[in-house]
């Protein structure tokens, strides 16, 4: 069996050591051919770095390394190009004047590589002064990689000034590209974010987005074909452990954990870092959630936790998957890029295109709403996780009354001060629960009654459930809750009813489970259930 690259970022490494290497080449060979300057968003953890020094090993000219790829037998000439590489995730950014500093010594540090005698002091000014030195050094165009371009803003995203502030380093510094095009073969920048063409790139007008263009939707990932062609020895291996026989089909349980990402609608991909780390560890897990969840994200659904609620199979315009102000982002468009929700489908229509966003894996929908139940009730990912196993069996056994003590603890959990909006705070706690219990669901358009309605079918048995939403004081007499609570669990009931929610569970001679929650406050929770 081949070696599996986890971590390894260096495709001289990769290939010379014997590692699984998914061929990126021909994606490599039209770029350098269709244009010079690109962009490309991409989540963590997705290949973004290999494929930038891969494209910075194709310009050194060295064409053996290459042999048995695709563009080691095409035309590409391997003309050597100078290539000046920058990892912003390895740059200082804590202020703008670390950015600054930081950038400068990073530039430095390839001025006395080359020999360079430049004296210039601003950092835009010194990175214009070495693409010139580059290119009367080697008299050849000088190659402009930029890896993580974004996180020097990404990492401030609680502080809306100092991310601006980074910003306007940022774009002085890119900005100077513009100026450079005599000078320069290629120019590829990377990050998860799309803030281009905005105040960052806004000088680049020439710079080409290749995120969602079809013809670039395997440049970075695992294609879903490639799992078998590259990986049958691993998983035959698996299949015959003992801890894996109990699956009848592992390469399908594989793509259901780590498949799933498209950026085309079509073409799928699986999440490199978490198939590998799978075949290493030998467990299903989620590797790449657990690599490191952005903060920020909790931040932005504690602040407005109804948008996630209503994220999943969310239609959303082109021109909204490109975040123009860090002080107004949006839930959908930043959960995509991170990588937490993938296009399902493109939907084009008259001059315009939509894309209908899903979450992409079994990796994902656990992980993300366990981290979700965690962080809006506080209680902690240790109480989550007990929550999830008891209310599971609970529904596989039937006992829904222990359901709802689950959830009333749960709810009481919540602190006080997170009370931001009570409606959406409940209508995204239940959706993160019944998303981690594997529901399918159906969150309707947010209303001020926070609906969401939601079946489960087990071997034996179907739930259909409806939660229904009261605004009541907590202070409020016993008399006005116990009101309150029949008109929701009656107007729940009748909506299953009404709706026909359990018409086509009726054939399948599984017991049918009709229940309505209603709650009112942090524990104040009830239900109905007929069968």
């Amino acid at each position: 069996m081949k070696k599996l690259p986890v971590g390894i970022q260096n495709i001289r490494d990769i290939i010379e050591g014997g590692y699984v290497y998914i061929d990126k080449t021909r994606y490599i060979y039209r770029l350098i051919n269709d244009a010079k300057y690109y962009f490309l968003s991409r989540p963590r953890r997705f290949g973004k770095s290999l494929l930038l020094d891969t494209i910075a090993e194709v310009f050194s000219g060295d064409r053996e390394l290459f042999r048995g790829l695709w563009i080691y037998d095409s035309d590409y000439s391997f003309e050597k190009h100078p290539v000046l590489r920058l990892d912003m995730s390895n740059i200082a950014n804590k202020t703008p004047e670390t950015l600054e500093r930081s950038l400068v010594f990073e530039l430095r540090r390839r001025i006395n590589e080359e020999g360079f005698d430049i004296v210039s002091e601003m950092p835009s000014d010194i990175f214009k002064d070495i693409i010139m030195a580059l290119y009367k050094k080697y008299n050849s165009r000088v190659v402009i990689l930029i890896d993580e371009y974004d996180k020097p803003i990404l990492d401030h995203l609680q502080d809306f000034d100092m991310a601006d502030a980074n910003r306007a380093v940022l774009r002085g510094f890119y900005g100077v590209l513009k100026s450079m095009d005599p000078y320069l073969k290629m120019t590829f920048i990377t990050g998860v974010t799309k803030f281009t063409k905005t105040s960052i790139f806004s000088e680049m007008n020439n710079l080409i987005d290749i995120t969602m263009l079809e013809e670039y939707a395997n440049i970075c990932g695992i294609p879903t074909e490639d799992l078998g062609r590259h990986f049958h020895e691993h998983i035959d291996y698996l299949s015959s452990i003992n801890s894996f026989k109990r699956f009848e089909n592992l390469h399908d349980e594989i793509l259901a954990w780590y498949d799933g990402y498209s950026w085309d609608g079509v073409t799928r991909v699986l999440n490199p870092f978490g198939l590998l780390t799978f075949f290493v560890q030998k467990r299903f897990s989620s590797f790449w959630y657990a690599s490191g969840s952005p903060k920020f994200l909790m931040d932005m659904i504690k602040k407005n936790p109804e948008a996630y609620a209503n994220v999943t199979e969310k239609k959303i315009g082109e021109w909204s998957l490109d975040i123009f102000d860090v002080r107004d982002m949006q839930a959908a468009p930043m959960l995509f890029q991170t990588g937490y929700l993938t296009v399902r489908e493109v939907i084009h229509g008259m001059g315009s295109t939509a894309y209908l966003l899903d979450i992409p894996n079994r990796e994902v929908r656990e992980a993300f709403n366990l981290h979700i139940m965690s962080e809006l009730t506080e209680s902690g990912p240790i109480r989550a996780q007990s929550a999830y196993w008891d209310m599971l069996e609970s529904l596989q056994t039937g006992d829904l009354q222990k359901m709802l003590t689950m959830l009333k603890g749960l709810f009481a959990s919540i602190p006080y001060q997170l009370h931001i909006n009570l409606e959406a705070y409940y209508h995204s706690l239940f959706f993160a629960v019944m998303s981690v219990l594997g529901f399918d669901i159906n969150a309707e358009v947010s209303t001020s009654m926070g609906r969401i309605d939601a079946t489960l079918e087990l071997a034996d048995k179907v739930y259909v459930i409806e939660f229904k939403y009261e605004r009541c004081e907590p202070d409020a007499a016993a008399e006005e809750k116990a009101s309150l609570f029949r008109k929701a669990l009656d107007e729940g009931m009748r909506q299953i009813e009404s709706r026909g929610y359990a018409d086509k569970f009726a054939g399948s001679g599984k017991k049918i489970i009709k229940a309505a929650f209603a709650f009112l406050g942090r524990d104040d929770i009830e239900m109905i259930v007929t069968c």
